[in-house]
């Protein structure tokens, strides 16, 4: 068997091998991280102003708010979920701990009234989110003081890689970082201080995909990171007074 492979012409060789590599050249390429998003000739501060305009301008968002944990003896947010609109308003659950239980929290905020179903309770009550170490999450919609606000008072932005992401690998997806100031912050944090270190994740299309934010939120207590995700731009969802 040797003695037939061997006895194929080396130009017979040579032409399959380059046929080959003419081949798989494009899946090469794809699996490479040629992902676009170098032409983007915009400054990273343009950029990210460009991401809050498209997000002031979405009808509604999806939001989600983590945290891996809280520092020991710290009761504040642990996660967030619902969707945001531009009434503002916003449905969704919050969860804090209590104790040593990690509660769930049903949560409607509309017309400048929070309201939440507390565990043990029954019904709806109007809460004072500040009480819980949380914002009103509708106001976190506000183009002044919301989610958005954090991209132009962001300094010393600097543009990272573009990955693919999102939907079948449809979307590139740059990160941008910087440094924003604590007051800027504390509207999504009410007791945030200081500088925080953020890095944005941004679509082609201008859409803030994703915040990480990491600093002091919580006074006298270790730095924490919040990781903030954002999805189904321009979603319709009619949010009511329970």
């Amino acid at each position: 068997m040797s003695s037939l492979r061997s006895s194929r012409p080396p130009r017979r060789r040579a032409a399959l091998i380059a046929v080959v590599a003419v081949a798989l050249a494009p899946v090469l390429v794809a699996c490479t991280g040629d992902v676009g998003g170098g032409d983007d000739d915009r400054s990273p501060e343009e950029v990210l102003a460009a991401a809050k305009q498209t997000f002031d301008e979405a009808d509604g968002v999806r939001i989600t708010l983590r945290t891996d944990e809280l520092p020991d003896g710290v009761e504040g947010l642990l996660s967030a979920e619902g969707v945001g609109t531009r009434a503002p308003a916003f449905e969704g659950s919050i969860t804090v701990p209590i104790g040593a239980f990690e509660p769930d929290v049903p949560v409607v905020a509309v017309d400048g009234v929070v309201y939440a179903q507390l565990p043990l309770t029954t019904g709806w009550q109007e809460i004072d989110p500040a009480e819980y170490g949380a914002p009103d999450p509708a106001e976190l919609m506000s183009p002044d003081d919301g989610f958005s606000s954090l991209l132009t008072a962001t300094g010393d932005v600097e543009k990272g890689e573009s990955v693919r992401g999102g939907e079948d690998n449809a979307e590139v997806l740059t990160e941008y970082t910087g440094t924003v100031p604590g007051d800027v912050v504390a509207p999504i944090i009410p007791s945030a201080s200081g500088d925080f270190e953020a890095t944005y994740t941004v679509t082609d299309d201008d859409e803030l995909r994703e915040v990480v934010l990491t600093g002091a939120f919580y006074a006298d207590a270790d730095p924490v990171t919040y990781t903030l995700g954002f999805t189904d731009y321009g979603v319709e969802q009619e949010i009511t007074a329970p």
